[in-house]
Order: structure tokens, then C-alpha cells, then sequence
């Protein structure tokens, strides 16, 4: 399969991966994008989990150029086009770019990001004369898993947001609630919120179509009992990209800030930059 721009979404940050991944392209000897050249740009990022990749590794993107150039020899010979790029790629660079697209397929997720990538670069062995085994291991524990990130509550400004397809839920909405994440998501996410039901108040926000048919739901206060924490959250895969799951997170967070924290913790994060964007949120540094 042969991707098109037309039919894959891409996050800001991986626009910008893929930009730099050019320049890298047409700064080298043979004028072809291949896929260190994505290494190389992810670790010129510094926000998200690739600012911590990029000092906690021992990768240096200059001597990642003087093996690119040493170990690319004969590209001309197996160099392709791609509708992302105005440079030629190799034909690798496409396998990566497919296998990519697959690992967002498989979270459910709508846009690629930097964590597909990354994770598309090890698993097809792309990278394996470039980063030892070390390497391989930071690159895969920050940068392709779900990070947990804190959203500072005490001065944040609340946006507009909307509100007449939303409201918390009652003891009624239980059974249609349980179904759908459990549908949509996992079991895990469904026992959570089940036993959530058990509360006097759960704290939990769902979302309705035009046909009062849920499509999203966000929590918090619910996983495991930790106070200050959000998460689960959840939008239909029919349902992204609408502002939904925008309009419920900050139904949840203002509901926290009101309640006295300070601060939240969100688990488990997989679409970093949809927090960074939405409630300035940043990735908790690990002690890998």
C-alpha cells in the first residue's frame, strides 16, 4: 500500500519530524530521505517525550550524519517517490511510513504521531546499525508508550467550551455507559468505570449525538481511587476531531480545579500533544 496525504493525518509534530527530515535529506551527499533521517529529526524535537529521548539517550545527530553517509553507498538504485516529500526516498522509508500508519490503525487513534514513527523505525529493524540495543530500549519506554503528564490547575484560564451535549452522569446512564466503553475501548477501562457507579457521586462526564446516543465520556477521581487524577476518556473513533473530547476534558478538569487541586495528573497518555495543545500539559519525566 502506498500512502496518501489525502488519507493519512499527521500531528503538528510529526509535520515538523517530517519537514526536518527533508532538510536532513537535502543537507546529505546523496539528496535521498531515509529513514535515520527520521531519528536525526526527532531528536531535534524537545517537547513532548523527545526533548526527554534526546538527553537521556547517547545518540548525537552528528555522528548519526557521518554514518548515514558512510553506510549509504547505493541509493540511487532503490529510490522511490512519496506524496510527503519533494526529495526521492527510499523504499524504506515508505515500509516505515506504512508500518506506522498501521500501529495508529491499531490504537484507534486518528492522527499518526511521533510514537508510531518511532516505534515503526525499531520494529522494522531501520535503525539497527545506527542505535545500540540501550538505545533501542529509551526510544521504546519513552517514546513509543503512554506517558502519564500533569496539567497545572491553580492559575489555568478555562476556554469556551461546548456544553448542551454534555453533562455528568446519573445512576440511569450505568448500563448504556459500560456498554459503549467496553465497545469502544477495553474491559479494563469498563471495570474501572463500573465500579466508579459505586460512588455516591461519580465523577464522570458523557457526551450525546443528535440521537442521545453516547459517544464520549471522560473521568476522573475513579482509577484505582487516586484523587487528582483524570482518566479514562474515551471518544468514539466516528466522533474525533469534532472538539468533543476537548469539551470534556475541561468539563473535568474545571470540576478539579473547583474541588481545590491544584494540579492533575493524567495517566497513561497516549496522544501527548492533544494535551500539550488542549491544557498545556507536559510529559512527566521518568527515572529510566
Amino acid at each position: 500500500m502506498k500512502l496518501q496525504q489525502s488519507i493519512v493525518k499527521v500531528t503538528n509534530r510529526m509535520i515538523s519530524i517530517m519537514s526536518n527530515a527533508e532538510n536532513e535529506a537535502e543537507l546529505s551527499t546523496y539528496k535521498v530521505l531515509q529513514p535515520v533521517h527520521f531519528l536525526i529529526a526527532c531528536l531535534a524535537e524537545k517537547g513532548g517525550a523527545l526533548g526527554e529521548i534526546s538527553w537521556k539517550s547517547t545518540l548525537e545527530v552528528a555522528s548519526l550524519r557521518v554514518l548515514a553517509e558512510e553506510l549509504c553507498t547505493d541509493l540511487n538504485q532503490h529510490t522511490a517517490t512519496s506524496e510527503f516529500f519533494s526529495v526521492p526516498v527510499t523504499e524504506d522509508v515508505l515500509t516505515v511510513l506504512e508500518v506506522a500508519f498501521q500501529y495508529m490503525k491499531k490504537y484507534k487513534q486518528v492522527y499518526m504521531n511521533e510514537g508510531h514513527l518511532l516505534k515503526a523505525l525499531l520494529t522494522t529493524h531501520m535503525l539497527d546499525h545506527y542505535v545500540s540495543d540501550e538505545d533501542k530500549k529509551i526510544l521504546l519506554s519513552l517514546g513509543t508508550a503512554s506517558r502519564d503528564m500533569i496539567a497545572y490547575l491553580d492559575q489555568y484560564q478555562f476556554p469556551q467550551v461546548h456544553s448542551n451535549f454534555i453533562r455528568k452522569v446519573n445512576a440511569h446512564d450505568a448500563n448504556d455507559l459500560l456498554h459503549f466503553v467496553e465497545h469502544q475501548f477495553s474491559k479494563q477501562w469498563s471495570e474501572t468505570i463500573r465500579s466508579a457507579f459505586l460512588l455516591d457521586e461519580p465523577s464522570i462526564y458523557i457526551a450525546f449525538d443528535s440521537k442521545d446516543e453516547i459517544v464520549g465520556f471522560a473521568a476522573f477521581d475513579v482509577y484505582k481511587n487516586r484523587k487528582g487524577y483524570f482518566g479514562p476518556m474515551g471518544v468514539s473513533h466516528s466522533n474525533r476531531v469534532k472538539g468533543i473530547g476537548y469539551s470534556l476534558l475541561h468539563h473535568c478538569l474545571k470540576d478539579m480545579q473547583e474541588i481545590g487541586y491544584e494540579y492533575a495528573i493524567i495517566g497513561g497518555a497516549g496522544p501527548l500533544e492533544f494535551y500539550e495543545r488542549a491544557c498545556k500539559a507536559v510529559v512527566i519525566p521518568t527515572a529510566y
